[in-house]
């Protein structure tokens, strides 16, 4: 099993000042995470050379508010399940599945890795063909739309050709989980 942990829009020090620690405490609690994916929108290379240290395999892109040297999309594979990155901005209206899956197609992935709305989300692309998934904002700032304003972070298991998504989010000073599974066959995702 491979432990994934996905992240992004810290905007810090722009819009917040700080990781929640409980959410920091979590993140450590999983080191070393066996890949780490940053969605993008560091804005400060501080939080670039945290997210290095907690993985043994560590995935950045460059969001629309980064004025650092980072490729914009990346890809990456567990197994036979390709993943990309791509923080997201260009789509409009922001998370369009549609052209979501229009990125994912055009990198090869199976499963998408996204930022930018600033809220969580587990969906299917278009005839199911990609898994979507967005951390949301690990700060919990606003968006160009507004956001959530939850923190949150998603931590994937895969194993083999099944991938189990854990939703953290930070609300009312405690940790939540949400957990879902996708499995993927004959070239599509089917939520089990």
């Amino acid at each position: 099993m491979t432990r994934i942990l996905v992240i992004g829009d810290t905007h810090i020090p722009d819009r917040a000042e700080q990781i929640p620690s409980a959410l920091i405490e979590y993140i450590d609690s999983g080191k070393p995470w066996d890949i780490v994916a940053f969605t993008g929108d560091f804005t400060e290379r501080e939080i670039l050379e945290w997210t290095y240290s907690l993985g043994r395999e560590v995935y950045v892109v460059r969001g629309n508010m980064d004025y650092l040297p980072l490729p914009k999309s990346a890809i990456f594979n567990v197994g036979e399940i390709i993943f990309g990155i791509h923080h997201g901005d260009g789509v409009y209206p922001r998370g369009n599945i549609i052209k979501l899956s229009e990125i994912a197609s055009r990198l090869g992935a199976h499963v998408l890795l996204t930022g930018h709305t600033h809220r969580d989300s587990v969906r299917m692309g278009v005839g199911n063909k990609a898994l979507l998934l967005n951390p949301g904002s690990l700060t919990g700032v606003w968006g160009g739309e507004g956001g959530s304003y939850i923190p949150s972070l998603m931590v994937l298991n895969v194993n083999g050709s099944g991938v189990h998504v854990r939703t953290v989010r930070f609300v009312n000073n405690e940790i939540r989980e949400i957990d879902s599974v996708a499995m993927w066959s004959n070239g599509v995702w089917r939520l089990a």
